[in-house]
């Protein structure tokens, strides 16, 4: 299996983001490049490049676009997908977010970890849909998606 060995937000045409969004953000790159695996299947009998891959994620034309990168450069695959499923999915997972980031704040930690819980089975259903999303385009672990999903989060909070 290969992996993402660089990752890019198109995130020009956004406002700028929170400082709880900016630190989401920063900790998924991170735990995202530590560790991850992504690979491109082959399609239609074509050759595929092989990994590590280099990956842009941006929001165009309100869809959700993956410029997927050999570590030369080189285009290896462009996919885009709808962000209508993920919609319902990103705005939960937000206010969720919202209510944790005021509740580390103001809370005993047994709320805090049962807000934590519910905030994590929000983000496991929105890996869940990205994994089925990506399905026949690119593979990935469940891990990588929960990363993944939560920089579409980032992106698609001003989008």
């Amino acid at each position: 299996m290969s992996h993402i060995s660089h990752i890019e937000l198109d995130d020009r045409n956004l406002p700028p983001p929170t400082p709880e969004i900016e630190q989401e953000r920063r900790v998924a790159m991170f735990d995202l490049l530590e560790e991850n695996s992504f690979d491109l299947p082959k399609r239609d009998d074509r050759l595929v490049p092989e990994g590590p891959y280099r990956v842009g994620l941006s929001i165009r034309e309100k869809r959700l676009v993956f410029d997927i990168q050999t570590e030369a450069e080189e285009k290896a695959a462009e996919f885009h997908l709808s962000l209508s499923p993920f919609r319902q999915v990103v705005k939960d997972y937000w206010a969720i977010c919202e209510s944790y980031f005021d509740a580390v704040k103001n809370l005993p930690p047994s709320q805090i970890e049962t807000i934590d819980m519910a905030r994590r089975g929000i983000h496991n259903e929105g890996a869940r849909i990205l994994q089925e999303r990506l399905e026949g385009k690119a593979v990935v672990d469940t891990d990588t998606a929960r990363r993944l999903f939560t920089l579409i989060c980032v992106l698609h909070f001003g989008g």
